[in-house]
């Protein structure tokens, strides 16, 4: 397996994709649709002796278009299927239908969270800007959870791990040390990944993502391969880590509600990350959306009113139970 890495002036963080070679060459994840990706990529993959016309298999961890931007150009080239989970198949096919819905939700989203009117233009614009690093359409081969894409000299196993994004998926496969995985954004060596605005489709995201946060730490991979930075050796102790930091990121909400008052998604945030700027003015408030919604569904909060503002029910709940840490076996 070669790991190529790749640039990424536009979102945070230089990327990964991973070439399986062997009878079948397969690439995992694809870069932003850039020409110096595009260099990136193909400088890659001649170094490990092959071209883009050699894939034969192209399989994406979800819809990104750090992720998924060149999957459209690279198949045009290939002829390789490409492969992603069917929750995020319509937004990489460039289906108009699913990519409208996914703008309608966004724009439902900014108007609940009471985002005001100079952040709210300053994001509208950064999102809309940036539509073409999509790349083009992608004649896409959906796949669910527990399917098996022959790739390299074996075959990945989809698990699929919401949160994030509606379809993440890792790719789990016999590696050098035992069971390891592409797991995406699922989780990152030093960030923690965005829940709440990265996908805005996904129902109940903070406990959707605790939930594939403990699947992936059952899971118990000896080994995990980002889609940003460097492997990640114990995946199942930076579940744990990741979980504990929305644990705490839960008080923290709970103590702004009850310092501040009834308060919307776009004042919580603020207290918890300050002034925001280009695609963190989606990320922020969603964030913190992610943890009132879950506050709300465990009763701890309010609905928000028809101003938006969420109102603290329990300032001394059990934080243990709101957001489970899960054991690791190691």
């Amino acid at each position: 397996m070669e790991r190529i890495r790749l640039g990424n002036t536009v979102f945070e963080g230089l990327n990964n994709a991973y070439l399986l070679p062997g009878d079948r060459p397969t690439l995992v994840d694809a870069g932003v649709a850039t020409d110096s990706v595009r260099r990136d990529l193909r400088e890659g993959l001649d170094a490990a002796g092959y071209e883009v016309a050699d894939l034969e298999a192209i399989v994406l961890t979800h819809w990104h278009a750090d992720h998924a931007g060149l999957a459209g150009e690279l198949q045009a080239e290939s002829g390789a299927p490409v492969y992603v989970h069917a929750d995020d198949a319509g937004i990489v096919a460039g289906d108009l239908d699913a990519i409208a819905a996914e703008r309608e939700i966004r724009e439902r989203r900014f108007g609940e969270w009471r985002i005001p009117d100079e952040p709210l233009a300053e994001v509208t614009a950064f999102l809309d800007g940036h539509d073409d690093l999509r790349g083009d359409r992608v004649d896409v081969t959906p796949v669910e959870d527990g399917d098996r894409i022959a790739a390299g000299d074996g075959d990945l196993e989809v698990v699929h791990l919401p949160g994030h994004a509606a379809g993440l998926s890792a790719f789990a496969f016999d590696g050098e040390r035992g069971r390891e995985a592409f797991v995406g954004d699922a989780i990152l060596p030093k960030y923690t990944p965005n829940v709440g605005g990265a996908d805005l489709r996904v129902d109940r995201p903070l406990e959707t993502y605790l939930d594939s946060l403990a699947r992936l730490a059952d899971r118990d991979f000896a080994r995990a391969w980002p889609g940003h930075r460097d492997p990640i050796d114990d995946p199942a102790g930076r579940a744990r880590v990741i979980a504990q930091h929305h644990r705490e990121r839960t008080e923290r909400v709970v103590s702004v509600l009850d310092d501040h008052g009834p308060a919307d998604a776009w004042t919580v945030s603020a207290r918890l990350f300050g002034d925001l700027e280009a695609i963190h003015i989606l990320h922020g408030p969603g964030e913190a959306f992610a943890h009132l919604d879950h506050l709300v569904a465990e009763g701890v909060v309010a609905p928000p009113d028809d101003g938006g503002r969420y109102e603290l029910l329990d300032a001394d709940p059990d934080f243990d139970e709101l957001v489970a840490v899960p054991e690791t076996k190691r």
